[in-house]
């Protein structure tokens, strides 16, 4: 198998699991297009620990970290398989790396896991295992965090950073309340979203990590950062010269931008009988995007 890419998913709010819009088939599109890997790795901003800990559970429960959406919703299950080999060589890795990480034999998945999940490999036929995030991130050490997963792309492990493009939990909370799920979207979830995509394909990587600072509207984007630090580390796991590519994934409850971003490209070997169009993108050329200044 060719070294497999890397994903960031912005996973939206939990009701997203049954409301899949713009981005629900095109992320089930592009699953058919990878080659199926030996195992999905996913961070999400849901699981933030001191120190990061592996996830080693055979069979991970499906957490329902959320209140206040339909009683349908904490019906719904993604039963599928963890993988504790996978698990173990991550461990390592990260031991090497120096995060000092632990494994965890208890948790299942949150919402910022499964849910992605349930529209990538919707049959859950891919074992999958969580990772938290160290809780001290910042935008230096969360793309050294997705080099220290690089390696795992060679043995078969398809490294998803799940968070959101924009995350402000306010103004969805604001906007249900004046709105409704579907009012008018605000102007600047595009501008920054439109800011994030250029900095994406240029392959700068100094933008890229300074986006917060640098984006139109960053901080109003991102109040605080933690959905954003997935973004990071799945480019950090990135490899040397990659295509990036761009799944636009609309914009859902206002003010969340569902974009997703594929760092890397393998084979369309997992793709049978389908249209090159059948996910609409933008890519261009990602030179070497790895960072420009000391991590």
């Amino acid at each position: 198998m060719d070294r497999l890419p890397s994903l960031f998913v912005s996973h939206g709010a939990p009701s997203f699991a049954m409301e899949p819009g713009l981005a629900g088939p095109r992320l089930t599109a592009l699953g058919r297009e990878l080659p199926k890997p030996r195992a999905v790795l996913i961070v999400s901003p849901h699981w933030m620990t001191p120190r990061p800990l592996v996830g080693m559970v055979e069979r991970p429960r499906t957490i329902h970290d959320f209140g206040g959406f339909d009683p349908a919703l904490y019906e719904m299950d993604y039963p599928v398989a963890g993988h504790p080999q996978l698990a173990r060589r991550t461990l390592d890795l990260l031991q090497e790396a120096g995060w000092s990480p632990r494994p965890d034999e208890r948790r299942g998945l949150d919402h910022g896991a499964w849910v992605p999940m349930l529209y990538l490999y919707p049959a859950a036929d891919v074992p999958v295992f969580q990772v938290s995030l160290p809780s001290r991130l910042d935008a230096d050490s969360a793309w050294t965090f997705g080099q220290a997963l690089a390696p795992l792309a060679d043995d078969g492990v398809l490294i998803v950073g799940s968070g959101s493009l924009t995350h402000n939990l306010n103004e969805v909370r604001g906007g249900h309340r004046h709105h409704g799920q579907h009012g008018h979207e605000e102007a600047y979830v595009a501008e920054f979203a439109a800011w994030v995509r250029e900095a994406v394909v240029a392959g700068d990587s100094t933008r890229l990590r300074q986006t917060l600072a640098l984006a139109p509207h960053g901080q109003r984007a991102h109040p605080t950062a933690e959905h954003f630090w997935p973004l990071l580390v799945a480019a950090g796991a990135a490899a040397t010269s990659l295509p990036a590519t761009v799944i636009d994934g609309g914009i859902t409850h206002r003010v969340l931008a569902m974009d997703s971003f594929v760092f890397g490209r393998a084979g369309r070997e997992g793709r049978e009988g389908q249209d090159d169009d059948s996910i609409p993108t933008a890519s261009m050329p990602l030179q070497a995007l790895q960072p420009s200044i000391d991590s």
